[in-house]
C-alpha cells in the first residue's frame, strides 16, 4: 500500500519563516487599520499557528510592533531613494519631500504607526528600528545636496522633516485643498523646499565668512 502524503496547510511556515510572516502580516494589518489594528492572537490563528508560536520570535505585541515599525521604514526608505533616482527637472530634496507627503497619505496607516505613535522613543537606542531611523534621515541630509557645516544642514533637515509632517496631518485632515491660504498641498510643499534651500544656502555662506 502507497503511503499517503500528508501535506503541510499553505497558511503554515517552517521554523525561521514565522517571523518575517508575522511582520509582513501585521504590516499589512497595520496598513488597512493603523497600529491598533496588530494583535498577535489574531496574527497566530491568520497564520495557521499556535498562540504561543508567535512569543518564540517577539516578547510581546510592542517587540513586534518594533519589528514592523523597521520594516515599515525600510520600505518608506526604498519609495524616497527612487524617488531621488528618477530623472527628473526637479531637485533631490524637491522629489524626496513630495514622495515622503504621497507615502504619508498612500499608506496612512504604517505612517501612523511610524510617525504617530511611541514605538520609536521606546525602542533602545542600539535598536534595529533605530538604525533605519538615522538611515532615513541620512537619505534626507543626502537629498538637501548641501556641505555638512556644523549643524545647519542637520537643522535643516529636522525642519523640513517636521514640516513634512505637518502637511501630512493637515492634508489627512481636508484642510490642503487650496482653499486655506488659497494654497495647495503640492504648492505649499514646494515653498517648503526653496524657502529651506534659500535659508541653508544663506546660513552656510555666512559662516563661511
Amino acid at each position: 500500500m502507497t503511503p499517503r502524503i500528508v501535506r503541510k496547510p499553505l497558511n503554515t511556515y517552517h521554523h525561521g519563516d514565522l517571523r518575517d510572516a508575522l511582520v509582513q502580516a501585521a504590516l499589512r494589518e497595520a496598513e488597512l487599520g493603523g497600529p491598533e489594528a496588530v494583535s498577535i492572537s489574531a496574527l497566530a490563528k491568520k497564520l495557521g499557528v499556535s498562540q504561543p508560536a508567535p512569543y518564540k520570535h517577539f516578547a510581546d505585541r510592542e517587540a513586534l510592533l518594533a519589528a514592523v515599525t523597521a520594516e515599515a521604514f525600510r520600505q518608506f526608505m526604498a519609495t524616497l531613494r527612487a524617488a531621488i533616482a528618477k530623472p527628473s527637472k526637479r531637485s533631490k530634496l524637491s522629489r524626496f519631500v513630495h514622495a515622503a507627503v504621497d507615502f504619508g497619505l498612500h499608506r496612512n496607516g504604517i505612517y501612523h504607526l511610524m510617525f504617530a505613535t511611541r514605538i520609536i522613543a521606546s525602542a533602545p537606542k542600539s535598536s534595529e528600528l533605530h538604525g533605519v531611523v538615522i538611515e532615513t534621515f541620512g537619505l534626507l541630509l543626502e537629498a538637501l545636496e548641501a556641505p555638512a557645516v556644523g549643524f545647519l544642514r542637520e537643522r535643516s533637515a529636522l525642519k523640513i522633516w517636521a514640516a513634512l509632517h505637518g502637511v501630512v496631518m493637515l492634508a489627512e485632515q481636508g484642510l490642503l485643498t487650496g482653499e486655506v491660504a488659497q494654497t495647495s498641498r503640492e504648492q505649499l510643499v514646494e515653498e517648503i523646499v526653496e524657502q529651506t534651500k534659500l535659508a541653508l544656502a544663506v546660513a552656510i555662506e555666512k559662516a563661511g565668512d
